[in-house]
């Protein structure tokens, strides 16, 4: 498929504490429209909010041309995105105008085990087109909600395994330049470009369309395996880079204080010994999704039922059924499943990413940190990373084991400070042990923090200087990480 050529808490807590008072949203025609993403945390008042109808001719990219220049001579910053579910602001331009794609468009090449999709195409529809062809997406967010370019942005990963982020598969990209001027990016062409949007987090330009690698759609059957939270990191990497049946991987650790990560759990899927001629279609959530929410809530307050649901995860639900399950029915929860019925908490998450050598530290650091926190831990999972040998601002530069936590935080400015607090330690922490955290969840790493976890953010911001003189491309993340 060839290409067609104050302080920071005090300012934090004083935001958190009116945006309480008085809840923003989009204004009568001529004001400013406000836009929030999913912390709930960040109400931002934007100058327009535009969303351009995408196509396979290319008929909108004069019109986003325009778009870009209007708002280079009036000033504006300019930020893009697509289901706006993060946490730390880098879709939303203060101000300026926020660009959020949609309408998706595809074009297949099954020979080659390659698509070309439009930027703003959820994964959830790319798995709908795939499907019925017998593909799925090789990486993906471990969400169905999110847009592809946007996974490219922030360089996501999955958990299919023994791969990287997502960036590893994607071949080639279009990129509109501040200019107007749109350039293709591989690691071949443009490269350096190339390197510096995949987790780019939208500074360098709007991607367009991306040719991404597909894998073929499979039955797949699980395994459990129950073990000390210290012998995960040596089982976990040898099923992740040694054995190539295993085609998708997952760890989870218990998060009742009295036992806080003294055990993990590891599912791993390998490929049924029956295939059908016909795959069944893929589905997004089981009958008892709703159940599972509703325990997943009543863990707040509670530690019996963190307890009931750690017995459920490795004593019960392993003896429900088969577990078999194509790879794309795996892959395609959305976020709903998890959905905060709560006004008052809101969800956050955070993420690590810990050498496998130092995964034990890694353990005692979380033990130390977290069951003191006034935030309430309801999960972590554990995920493989391979090495990331193209973006400029890896998080994984070597191997890693990734720990997705979850937790639940009052919207209060005390919680906001508590959050805040237990971050910078978290993070002082990994990074003192060589791993890294991830950058799009909320802005509260200190700038010290953010150098010694990724040693080329000099080199970035040099770069972003270069290729967009005028910052035309800001959002939130910008102005806190790297104005």
């Amino acid at each position: 498929m060839p290409r067609l050529t104050p302080t920071r808490r005090a300012f934090l807590a004083s935001g958190l504490a009116a945006a309480a008072a008085r809840p923003l949203e989009a204004r009568a025609a001529g004001e400013r429209v406000v836009m929030n993403d999913a912390s709930r945390l960040n109400p931002t008042p934007v100058a327009k909010h535009w969303r351009p109808a995408s196509d396979p001719a290319g008929a909108y990219v004069e019109a986003l041309r325009a778009e870009l220049k209007d708002a280079a001579a009036s000033g504006r910053r300019v930020a893009v995105g697509a289901a706006r579910h993060s946490m730390g602001g880098q879709s939303l331009p203060r101000d300026g105008t926020a660009i959020t794609f949609d309408r998706p468009w595809f074009d297949i090449d099954t020979a080659n085990s390659l698509y070309r999709v439009s930027a703003g195409a959820r994964w959830a529809e790319i798995i709908a087109k795939l499907d019925p062809l017998g593909f799925s997406p090789k990486v993906m967010q471990s969400n169905n909600d999110f847009g592809v370019a946007s996974t490219f942005c922030i360089n996501a990963h999955g958990w299919p395994v023994p791969f990287g982020p997502f960036g590893s598969t994607v071949r080639a990209l279009r990129l509109m330049l501040a200019d107007g001027s749109i350039v293709e990016c591989s690691r071949e062409k443009n490269a350096e470009l190339f390197s510096l949007a995949m987790g780019g987090y939208g500074l360098f330009g709007i991607i367009l369309d991306l040719d991404v690698e597909m894998a073929k759609n499979v039955l797949l059957a699980p395994t459990f395996e129950i073990m000390p939270a210290e012998a995960f990191a040596d089982r976990f990497i040898a099923v992740a880079e040694k054995d190539p049946s295993v085609l998708m991987a997952y760890g989870r650790l218990s998060v009742a204080r009295a036992t806080f990560f003294d055990q993990a759990l590891m599912i791993t899927y390998r490929a049924a010994a029956e295939q059908p001629a016909i795959l069944p279609a893929a589905t997004n959530g089981g009958a008892l999704t709703w159940l599972l929410n509703d325990i997943y809530r009543e863990q707040i307050g509670s530690e019996a039922a963190k307890r009931a649901r750690w017995y459920a995860e490795t004593r019960v639900n392993p003896n429900l059924g088969s577990g078999v399950a194509t790879r794309n029915s795996l892959m395609n929860e959305p976020v709903s499943n998890l959905r905060n019925p709560y006004r008052a908490r809101t969800d956050i998450l955070h993420e690590y990413f810990a050498p496998p050598d130092r995964f034990r530290e890694f353990l005692a650091a979380c033990r130390e940190i977290i069951p003191p926190a006034k935030a309430e831990f309801l999960n972590v999972t554990l995920r493989y990373v391979a090495a990331d040998e193209t973006a400029l601002m890896a998080f994984a530069p070597k191997a890693r084991i990734a720990a997705v936590m979850s937790f639940s935080q009052e919207m209060s400015p005390e919680g906001e400070v508590d959050m805040i607090e237990t971050t910078e330690r978290l993070i002082d922490r990994v990074v003192a042990l060589g791993g890294a955290f991830y950058l799009p969840y909320r802005l509260h790493a200190r700038r010290d923090q953010i150098e010694k976890a990724y040693p080329n953010v000099a080199r970035f911001i040099e770069r972003k200087r270069v290729y967009d003189p005028k910052l035309l491309f800001r959002n939130t993340m910008w102005d806190v990480y790297f104005g």
